[in-house]
């Protein structure tokens, strides 16, 4: 007698083309940023990060990590947005998340430093899968709750975030706003 086999569940981070969905949104954002849905002072970022540091080196981290990002954020500082990855041991992930962020104006009165804030998002992350489940917390099935704080400095339409990825290591991500 043989054992019965594991139910086929379809995963649908493993049918969807993230970028794709990423990019599409983006077209329809900047078409109807012009058509008055967003507001002045919105904010329309795509992001994009070349690779994490590790705190930690492991000899199973992937060569290269990295992550294309689109974030939407209101003129109250509210936000949300979504990102695709690869993360550290070469799995294509994906961050769903919303937050806030912090103006950093009050550290001092030089205009360089106006441009520095703080921004706490959390949300889910979805695509860390066998044998590297256990890498993230609470992770089930490949899906997990996940925070990332960060600390960034805007330039005109242009940014750079240095965003904390647990006690794991480190990302850079650049951004580029879309909504003028």
């Amino acid at each position: 007698m043989t054992a019965p086999s594991a139910p086929i569940r379809p995963r649908y981070y493993d049918q969807v083309q993230p970028w794709f969905w990423m990019a599409l949104l983006t077209l329809l954002a900047v078409d109807q940023g012009r058509a008055g849905v967003f507001e002045d002072g919105d904010v329309l970022m795509l992001q994009a990060a070349p690779g994490a540091i590790h705190f930690n080196s492991d000899p199973e981290h992937a060569k290269y990590s990295w992550l294309v990002g689109l974030e939407w954020q209101s003129a109250s500082h509210w936000l949300v947005g979504a990102s695709y990855f690869n993360n550290s041991f070469n799995q294509k992930c994906e961050y769903f998340y919303f937050g806030k962020s912090w103006p950093l104006d009050f550290i001092s009165d030089n205009e360089i430093f106006k441009s520095l804030y703080f921004k706490l998002t959390g949300g889910l992350l979805l695509g860390y899968k066998e044998p590297y489940e256990d890498k993230i917390p609470f992770n089930n099935d490949g899906v997990a709750p996940g925070v990332v704080p960060a600390l960034g400095y805007q330039y005109g339409d242009f940014n750079v975030q240095l965003n904390l990825l647990g006690g794991a290591g480190v990302m850079f991500t650049f951004g580029y706003n879309f909504l003028k």
